[in-house]
C-alpha cells in the first residue's frame, strides 16, 4: 500500500484540504505535522471554492474524486481566479485496490500531481475577466461589481447538476433571484419551480403543505392534496427563510433529502419525488447549528453548495446601475417620460448605507419616481431614505 507523501512547503502561509473524505483529510492533517498554519477543512469542492475566496491559502489539497464538482473545471477555476494557490491532487483510495480494501484504507491517498501557480504574465487581465460571458448577470439580476461576478460565476457552476444550493445573504439582497436564476439555467427549467416561505405559512400547517395530505386526514381534508414537494417533480424547490422551520419539520425535511421520498400526512405510502433543492436564509445557519438551534445535520445537507450574495454596501458599483434600472421600470410603469439623476442625487445614493440593499434601493427610487412630478430629472430633494424622514407639505402636495 502506497504511503501518502506530500511535498514540503514554507512554513508561512496556510493549507486548505479539500476531499469528501474525513479519513483522508485526517491523514493529510497528520502528515503536515504542523509545517503549515492554519490548515483548514473542505468537505467538497463548493466548499474549498468558498474557503478560497474568503482567505488567502498557499497549498490547496484537493481530492481528485469529488462528489459535488467536476475536478478538471474546479482546477481551471482555482488556477485562473487564485494563481497564487499551489494544488496537490490527492487520490481517497488506491484505483488498483479491491473495494473492500479500499473501503477500510480510504487512508492511503497518493499523490498525483502539483499544478504550478501561475506567473505573474500569466494572471488573468481583469478585463478579460469582466468580459467573459460566464461573469455576465444572471437572468433577473443587474450589476456588475467583482463580488457579483463570483456569484455568477458560482451560480452557472452548480445550475447544471442537481447538488442542494444554500443561497445566503442579508435581507434584500436578492436570494430569490439567484434562485431562479439557478433554475431557469438547469435543465428542470421546463418543469415547476415551487417557491415555499417558511416563515409566512404556520407551523401547525406546515407539514401538510410540504408533504401533502390524503382525503379524511384531518378536519377539513375534505380532498387529497399532493404537497408543494411533490408539486415540484422534476423542477426545483425553493425553500425561502428555512431557518424558520421548526425542528421537528427540520428533522422531516432531513429524511426527505436522504431518501427522496414523501409521505402524505394519513398515509403509509411513500412516493418517490425527484426535486432539486435550493434553500435561502438571510441569518447564520452555521451559528444557529452551532447554537442547538438548527439541525447540524440538516444544515450540512442543505449547504453542500453555499452561495453568499454581498450586502448593497459591499458593491457600491452597482448602486447607480441599479437606481437607473428601476427608474426606468417606474417611469414606463407610469407612462412617464424617461427620467434621469441629478449629480448631487447620485452622490446621495453612491454614500447611503443602504441596510435595506437592493429592496430599500428599489423604494427609495420609487418614491422619487413619484415626487418628481411633471419633471424629467431626480434632484437630491427627492430622496428619501427612511420612513421618518418627513416629506415637505409643499412637495407631498401640489399647489392648485
Amino acid at each position: 500500500m502506497s504511503a501518502l507523501v506530500l511535498p514540503s512547503f514554507p512554513a508561512s502561509g496556510g493549507a486548505l484540504i479539500a476531499s469528501p473524505c474525513s479519513a483522508l483529510r485526517e491523514q493529510v492533517l497528520q502528515r503536515l505535522d504542523g509545517r503549515c498554519r492554519p490548515v483548514h477543512q473542505a468537505h467538497g469542492g463548493a466548499d474549498a471554492l468558498v474557503q478560497l475566496e474568503k482567505g488567502n491559502w498557499q497549498v490547496l489539497y484537493l481530492d481528485r474524486r469529488l462528489r459535488d464538482l467536476d475536478v478538471e473545471e474546479l482546477m481551471a477555476t482555482i488556477q485562473r481566479r487564485f494563481p497564487g494557490t499551489q494544488v496537490v491532487m490527492l487520490d481517497s483510495h488506491l484505483p488498483e485496490a479491491p473495494v473492500s480494501e479500499r473501503r477500510d484504507n480510504a487512508t492511503a491517498g497518493v499523490l498525483a500531481w502539483q499544478a504550478p501557480a501561475l506567473s505573474k504574465a500569466q494572471e488573468p487581465d481583469p478585463q478579460s475577466v469582466a468580459d467573459d460571458p460566464r461573469h455576465e448577470p444572471l437572468p433577473g439580476m443587474i450589476g456588475s461589481s467583482e463580488n457579483m461576478r463570483r456569484v455568477y460565476r458560482l451560480v452557472r457552476l452548480v445550475a447544471p447538476r442537481t447538488t442542494t444550493v444554500l443561497v445566503a445573504g442579508p435581507t434584500g439582497s436578492g436570494k430569490e433571484l439567484v434562485a431562479r436564476a439557478l433554475h431557469a439555467l438547469s435543465p428542470r427549467a421546463a418543469k415547476p419551480l415551487v417557491v415555499v416561505n417558511c416563515a409566512a405559512i404556520p407551523d401547525a400547517l406546515l407539514e401538510s403543505e410540504l408533504f401533502g395530505f390524503t382525503r379524511g386526514a384531518f378536519t377539513g381534508a375534505v380532498q387529497s392534496q399532493p404537497g408543494r414537494i411533490a408539486a415540484a417533480h422534476g423542477g426545483t424547490l425553493f425553500l425561502d427563510e428555512v431557518s424558520e422551520l421548526p425542528l421537528g419539520m427540520q428533522a422531516k425535511l432531513l429524511r426527505f433529502l436522504e431518501q427522496k421520498e414523501v409521505q402524505r400526512l394519513g398515509s403509509s405510502d411513500t412516493v418517490r419525488v425527484d426535486v432539486r433543492v435550493v434553500a435561502a436564509s438571510n441569518v447564520d445557519l452555521a451559528g444557529l447549528a452551532g447554537a442547538r438551534k438548527f439541525r447540524e445535520d440538516l444544515f450540512y445537507r442543505l449547504s453542500a453548495f453555499p452561495i453568499e450574495l454581498p450586502a448593497l454596501c459591499e458593491r457600491r458599483a452597482d448602486i447607480v446601475p441599479l437606481a437607473e434600472h428601476f427608474l426606468n421600470c417606474m417611469a414606463a410603469a407610469m407612462n412617464m417620460p424617461r427620467l434621469s439623476f441629478a449629480t448631487e442625487a447620485l452622490r446621495l445614493l453612491e454614500s447611503h448605507s443602504w441596510r435595506g440593499n437592493v429592496r430599500e434601493l428599489q423604494h427609495v427610487i420609487e418614491r422619487a419616481s413619484i415626487l418628481v412630478e411633471a419633471g424629467d430629472t431626480v434632484l437630491a430633494e427627492h430622496l428619501y431614505f427612511s420612513y421618518f424622514q418627513k416629506i415637505p407639505p409643499a412637495m407631498a402636495i401640489p399647489e392648485a
